[in-house]
């Protein structure tokens, strides 16, 4: 298993050279080597590279440098890493040798060498190599001239990464010219690194099946611990065994284990209306020579009649998972399901922090008929293919056209990069969805970056997509405007059932992940908090409130006064969390130390206790009443 060394962000994995594979255990159950350490960045969900990622990977070496030879018929694993978009470091021969990153605006990959890159490519490089001299001391982060150049192979351009030899040392670097400016410029390339050339481990041709031999110990341990847990939790229940069958590859793992640890397994799957034609036909395909039966909740053309009311969904507006997820699948099982059901889920812990301390045991609070079991939560996504093909378990076959996560084909979650892969698999679909995208923007009088660049996926825009739509002279994908806006829907009123209600809807311009609203409101009160759908259920000793990642509040209390009181404090905590400005006062000024600033607010519900202290010290509560008017 892997090592996490929190102290610098990396994350510790092991390798057998023996046999050319990642080491997942304590030692390879083939040859018996303990493996060799190596590291790539936390918090490591490695993942092997499928079909089209191996391709390319090797299109990507072989255009910068003309070769891909040290690596031909060696196992390829990505781990993913921070980016605009998709960033992976590429890991082959136990050491990271790469990164690639897709650039949105240029619709293109680019490639990072790293040094153990620059070392095993020096004696086999054809182009993008330069060779200097007259450089002393600590040369990373370092430009050299035209004076230092020795020589150039091949052509480049400005940009493009090289591969810099100077005497018996080598490393990696970029061209800051293109390789016919190399004579004459004065800051001609940049040093990332330069180490000694002295050759690494290398490995022998490997496989799937090879990875599988490496691990088909500790593979065998993680099935045996989530079968024994899925028994030893249904043992003498009476209520009906489910698997949450999403045709991806972690809800397929956790049916592996569910049909071993009990008999017939019914299987659930939510079509959205937007899936892709591919995960139909693999479900039904599935579940018909497998034997099984399967349920559908069928979301019907949900997300067509409501896409022009609400707009086109965004990370930070998903309303589409609450109208073509929630509304089906609680309908189908309060319908097949009335006196409960036992669901067993492919939720896993490096997914996203919301599911970091996610238990064996979970409850979703809206749909409360359900107990949902988490067999493979500690798992990496490496795990995870490894049980896949240890088991020989059939798997989605878009997998291998290196999407990392399916789900809907136009989901605002998936990457750019994942986007575009749709333009080639479904251009049908594709162009839907960019005309329909197109039209948004032509009747709001947006421009063409809404769609080309994909400034729709947010309703506002991160700091990291506001500097690509400031590059292209954008204020934002919208009118600029950065007022906080809040809707009364419904003023406190009374109830039939007893009570006061109230509704609203917050327009916060903030592009962060709805999870930090959740933490935001554990200082209010008791929080149950549902990441696949983005709501929040708040329960406080006066009431209940509900928030939804699309800014819509409905609270219910004893009381106007007290609907009143909870609705602002809601309000508040939305604000608060989507614009924490990470000042940090809130944490110092804890006594129980409840709080943690990690890119926004972060509260430990087992520590805090309500008291309140963090809201008085907030400066953007503090100025809340000034910002919203109408608050």
């Amino acid at each position: 298993m892997s090592q996490t060394n929190i102290s610098h962000g990396k994350a510790g994995f092991k390798w057998c050279d023996g046999c050319g594979n990642i080491l997942l255990g304590r030692h390879c159950s083939r040859c018996g080597s303990e493996g060799r350490m190596f590291e790539v960045n936390a918090p490591g969900d490695i993942r092997p590279a499928m079909e089209d990622g191996q391709k390319l990977v090797k299109g990507l070496f072989e255009s910068n440098f003309g070769s891909f030879e040290p690596f031909e018929g060696r196992m390829v694993f990505f781990n993913k890493i921070t980016g605009d978009d998709r960033s992976d470091e590429i890991v082959i021969h136990g050491q990271v040798v790469g990164a690639l990153r897709y650039d949105i605006q240029r619709n293109l990959y680019d490639l990072d060498l790293r040094q153990a890159g620059s070392i095993f490519l020096k004696d086999h490089a054809k182009r993008n190599v330069l060779h200097f001299k007259g450089m002393s001391g600590h040369l990373k982060g370092k430009t050299g001239s035209s004076e230092n150049i020795v020589g150039v192979v091949g052509e480049f351009d400005q940009g493009d990464p090289l591969i810099l030899i100077k005497g018996s040392k080598v490393g990696p670097g970029t061209a800051l010219v293109p390789f016919n400016e190399m004579d004459v410029a004065e800051r001609a390339f940049k040093i990332k690194g330069l180490e000694s050339s002295d050759p690494l481990p290398t490995s022998p041709m490997s496989d799937r099946n090879v990875f599988v031999e490496c691990n088909r110990d500790h593979l065998k341990g993680l099935e045996s611990t989530g079968v024994s847990d899925i028994r030893s939790f249904t043992k003498g229940k009476s209520m009906p065994i489910t698997v949450s069958f999403s045709g991806g590859k972690d809800s397929l793992a956790a049916f592996g284990l569910a049909r071993k640890a009990v008999k017939d397994p019914i299987l659930l799957f939510i079509d959205t209306g937007l899936e892709f034609p591919d995960t139909l036909e693999y479900v039904r395909m599935f579940s018909r020579d497998n034997g099984l039966d399967l349920r559908v909740a069928d979301a019907g053309d949900a997300f067509w009649e409501n896409v022009e009311s609400f707009g086109p969904p965004a990370k930070d507006f998903r309303w589409c998972c609450k109208v073509c997820k929630l509304g089906p699948i609680t309908e189908l099982i309060a319908r097949d399901f009335p006196k409960g059901v036992i669901t067993i889920e492919g939720n896993r812990m490096l997914e996203s922090y919301s599911r970091s301390t996610i238990g064996f045991v979970s409850k979703n609070p809206f749909v409360p008929n359900q107990t949902n079991l988490n067999p493979i939560r500690t798992w990496k996504s490496a795990e995870v293919w490894g049980y896949i093909w240890m088991s020989k378990l059939k798997y989605n076959p878009l997998y291998e056209r290196d999407f990392e996560r399916i789900g809907c084909y136009l989901c605002a979650s998936c990457l750019s990069s994942e986007w575009r892969n749709v333009e080639f698999i479904h251009p049908d679909l594709y162009n839907d969805w960019e005309g329909h995208l197109r039209d948004v923007a032509d009747r709001n009088g947006l421009s063409k970056e809404y769609h080309e660049v994909g400034l729709w996926r947010w309703r506002s825009l991160p700091p990291k997509m506001l500097k690509i739509a400031e590059g292209l002279s954008l204020k934002s994908k919208k009118d600029g405007s950065k007022d906080i806006i809040i809707k009364m829907v419904k003023g406190a009123s009374k109830c039939t059932s007893g009570g006061f209600s109230a509704e609203s809807v917050v327009f916060v311009p903030s592009g962060r992940d709805f999870s930090y609203v959740a933490d935001s409101l554990r200082t209010i009160g008791d929080v149950r908090y549902s990441e696949d759908f983005d709501i929040v259920y708040l329960k406080t000793k006066n009431g209940t409130s509900k928030v939804f990642g699309g800014g819509q509040i409905s609270v219910v209390a004893g009381s106007e006064s007290d609907a009143r009181t909870l609705m602002e404090r809601s309000i508040k905590a939305y604000i608060r969390a989507e614009m924490c400005s990470e000042c940090g006062i809130c944490a110092k000024g804890c006594n129980r130390r409840a709080i943690t600033i990690k890119g926004g607010l972060r509260v430990d519900p087992s520590r805090c206790n309500g008291c309140g202290r963090c809201e008085r010290s907030c400066m953007v509560i503090h100025y809340c009443d000034k910002m919203v008017k109408n608050l």
